[in-house]
């Protein structure tokens, strides 16, 4: 076990200090604000205030941890063993940053509170994100400090004991459009008849009539791959199935339809399942409660994990939504128009909310690659998408960390806009699988 004191125990202080030495380096640790008694401890101990007490590790605390409430941080980020840190301290202190403050500010995601530039969907800009702008989005820059303050601990503590964390790889699949000609029901197929005609899209009209005759594949139905792939690398994956009433930006099968609920079943035979709540139910905590209480029902079981269409993420309103519904992890941590660390970090953690000063029990897990965001934002080409997928999945092996990936199910159909994108997963899952 390590002892920490603190000349004041926040919220803010604890929360920083699990992230770093229980959700990352796995170790027990004690707080204490009384320094007679950490001085008298023999044992491993940290000191994290104003001044150092006596032999142990000493971190300068900076104001963030002890303030509440949320302002602009004055942010000079700075270069520090090739990489990239801020909240600067003093030679006095054992790094010459804060890494707590930071990753609290981080993990938090502290800027996103903040007035910023939204996109068409009222989301926080990768662009935006003090990551991006100091070019370490594709670092786990919190898992590195957590690594550095590890090796210090075991110089001056030899007999402290890490416990053996290892790397792992998860694959995530969101169904948005479960088919994309069947199961649609009659006016909507006929609205997609008539769209193709005054497009005068033949080949779309010969596809999908020979689909709905059951002469050709949904090329949407890339189901029995998804399994093949699953069983080779032996992988368990999480499905999000959107599963709402239809919209401008929900478009899957109608939550009635009994060829879907089949689907969905048959999916949780093999994969954990959630709910992938629509755009809709965003700012509606009714909607999203029936999309909830519906997916549940099919699954006969309850749902408890998600991740929200489109990333629409608001801070702190889309998780407390989820709090109050009875979903305990999440999936949405990640950008839409950038691959990389929104939080800065490759392990799971909780979500601190900003505005109650508390942390919650909602666990919060970090994906790192989306195939939309290669494809659609950043203009990648199938044939150049490893090259960008490869060095986040080394970074993520050489801490010993969660990667994650996003992919959809019409992105494995390997035709139209999506051609070539089947092969850039597979190779992204068996890179990802080496250990």
């Amino acid at each position: 076990m390590l002892l920490i004191y603190c000349h004041k125990i926040t919220n803010r202080v604890r929360y920083s200090f699990r992230l770093i030495f229980i959700d990352v380096l796995g170790i027990e640790i004690q707080f204490i604000d009384n320094s007679k008694e950490f001085n008298n401890h023999t044992g491993p101990k940290i000191s994290y205030t104003n001044l150092k007490i006596s032999d142990e590790i000493f971190f300068l605390a900076k104001p963030l941890l002890f303030e509440t409430g949320i302002k602009e941080q004055n942010i000079n980020v700075f270069e520090w063993l090739n990489g990239k840190v801020f909240f600067a301290t003093s030679k006095s202190s054992a790094f010459p940053f804060d890494p707590f403050a930071c990753a609290f500010y981080l993990a938090s995601r502290y800027e996103e509170y903040l007035p910023t530039i939204r996109d068409d969907h009222n989301r926080f800009e990768a662009h935006e994100s003090i990551a991006y702008l100091n070019n370490f989005l594709c670092k786990p820059v919190i898992n590195e400090w957590a690594l550095k303050i590890k090796e210090m601990l075991l110089l001056q503590y030899p007999t402290l004991v890490f416990p053996d964390k290892k790397y792992n790889y998860v694959s995530t699949i969101d169904i948005d459009n479960a088919y994309a000609y069947k199961q649609k029901g009659v006016m909507r197929t006929l609205g997609a008849y008539i769209r193709s005609l005054l497009y005068l899209d033949y080949k779309e009209i010969i596809e999908r009539t020979r689909v709905l005759l059951g002469t050709k594949k949904d090329i949407y139905d890339t189901y029995d791959f998804q399994l093949e792939i699953q069983n080779i690398y032996n992988l368990k994956p999480i499905y999000f199935f959107l599963f709402a009433e239809y919209g401008l930006n929900d478009k899957n099968l109608p939550v009635q339809n009994k060829k879907f609920r089949a689907l969905i079943k048959s999916t949780s035979d093999n994969a954990d399942v959630g709910i992938h709540p629509s755009y809709g139910s965003n700012k509606n905590i009714h909607k999203l409660a029936t999309e909830i209480k519906r997916l549940s029902t099919v699954l006969n079981r309850e749902v408890t994990k998600s991740r929200q269409h489109f990333l629409k993420l608001t801070f702190p309103e889309t998780y407390r939504n989820l709090i109050e519904l009875g979903i305990t992890d999440d999936y949405t941590m990640g950008f839409a128009s950038e691959i990389g660390f929104r939080a800065s970090i490759c392990n799971s953690f909780y979500f601190y909310d900003l505005d109650l000063e508390i942390e919650t029990k909602l666990r919060i897990h970090p994906f790192m690659v989306m195939d939309a965001s290669l494809k659609y934002y950043m203009k990648v080409e199938p044939q150049d998408a490893i090259k960008k997928i490869k060095p986040l999945i080394d970074e993520v092996k050489a801490v010993n960390g969660t990667f994650m990936s996003l992919w959809h199910n019409e992105s494995l159909s390997n035709v139209k806009q999506w051609e070539g994108w089947r092969d850039v997963y597979s190779e992204t899952v068996k890179l990802a699988s080496e250990k």
